[in-house]
């Protein structure tokens, strides 16, 4: 079993009057991890799938003695995929009030923040932790670098969803194609203004069509019959939904640089491949360097995140046409990096340098790819 990065965090933080919350989208292992974290504490400890209709019962607020007696017997209890609870967010907030000196750990995929119905606040009395499918660090700390050279085309055709990670390659396809339209939609069509799940298909192959490339709403709607709010209504969704997520444009001069662009990214690139049935060898694809570029911004993220870094992300465009792939801002500075599958050694735009003297400029290839990632 793959060890990941934020469980030494959240035993780090276990007992301390607090509910510990695991989120992400579905299938990323959030199960398996608290299952493992509830092993070290098995004499006193209870697993409730949320899943259940039988639990969903024990957990009725409108009952909250039923629960409250429940769990009593307990130190340490994991309520997996909570977000399945009717008004959870008012049940979580009861028990660490009553049990203060136990630990709950709540999991919940990407509709968990939809079911606090009543804007119950936690603030100040949780810890929020997203787990994300597995990433390049992991997989090197399990392994070595060597198997992570020896595996990149693999990670970038078919991702690194734990399940798809883990089978034969013959088997992967299979996995990621149910993945795809079964299990990371499922909360989507919680909302319930979405009507049609056809939409979500196309923008989500519109999107995985324009990788790499800035995505223009009104040109989506278009396509698509639908409005630019609409179609940045469902983007916003998928975002929340962890499927994709957004890259802003840089800018602190208006006049020449552009503004109003944004890129998005896949979090994982087998679901992407999936969505346009492209499992083709990189020798046989024309999309090799938006593959890498989604690649190493994904996997920035996961680190980033694991190593609970705080920093403001973009891609930088001018109207010439010059362009930054990545700038990470923090301290004060900014640092410009340049994605390259090929061991090219291009110059950093001359526009970009005499904006911005201060900063930093790397080149990330295959070579060094893994100290980007870390």
């Amino acid at each position: 079993m793959i060890t990941r990065s934020i469980e030494k965090m959240i035993k780090e933080r276990l007992f301390q009057n607090k509910i510990i919350i695991l989120y992400w989208a579905r299938q990323v292992g959030k199960t398996t991890l608290s299952k493992k974290i509830l092993a070290e504490y098995a004499w006193k400890s209870k697993y409730l799938s949320c899943d259940l209709h039988s639990n969903q019962q024990i957990l009725d607020y409108k009952n909250p003695q039923r629960f409250i007696d429940s769990f009593a017997d307990f130190d340490l209890v994991v309520l997996d995929e909570a977000q399945n609870i009717e008004n959870i967010w008012t049940i979580l907030k009861i028990l660490v009030e009553i049990y203060p000196e136990k630990q709950f750990i709540a999991t919940g995929s990407s509709s968990f923040d939809l079911a606090n119905t009543l804007n119950e606040p936690l603030t100040g009395r949780n810890f929020k932790f997203t787990l994300y499918a597995l990433s390049v660090e992991e997989i090197k700390n399990h392994y070595d670098s060597f198997f992570i050279n020896d595996n990149l085309e693999n990670l970038l055709i078919y991702g690194s969803y734990p399940e798809v990670f883990s089978v034969s390659e013959n088997i992967k396809q299979e996995r990621l194609n149910l993945l795809s339209w079964d299990y990371l939609y499922k909360d989507i069509f919680k909302f319930e203004w979405i009507k049609k799940s056809s939409y979500v298909k196309s923008i989500l192959q519109l999107l995985a069509l324009q990788l790499g490339n800035e995505v223009s709403y009104n040109e989506i709607g278009q396509k698509l019959g639908l409005n630019h709010i609409t179609v940045q209504k469902y983007i916003d969704i998928l975002e929340q939904a962890f499927i994709v997520f957004r890259l802003k444009s840089f800018s602190r001069n208006a006049r020449n640089e552009i503004t109003k662009w944004v890129k998005i990214y896949f979090y994982d690139l087998g679901v992407r491949n999936s969505l346009i049935q492209n499992y083709n060898s990189l020798g046989l694809r024309q999309d090799v360097w938006a593959l890498w570029e989604n690649f190493l911004i994904s996997e920035r993220q996961k680190f980033l995140n694991n190593a609970l870094l705080y920093r403001n992300i973009y891609f930088w465009r001018n109207q010439a046409q010059a362009e930054i792939d990545y700038i990470e801002e923090y301290d004060g500075e900014l640092h410009a990096f340049e994605f390259k599958w090929w061991k090219k050694t291009p110059k950093i735009p001359k526009a970009f340098i005499t904006a911005y003297p201060d900063s930093s400029f790397e080149i990330i290839n295959t070579d060094n790819f893994l100290t980007f990632v870390k």
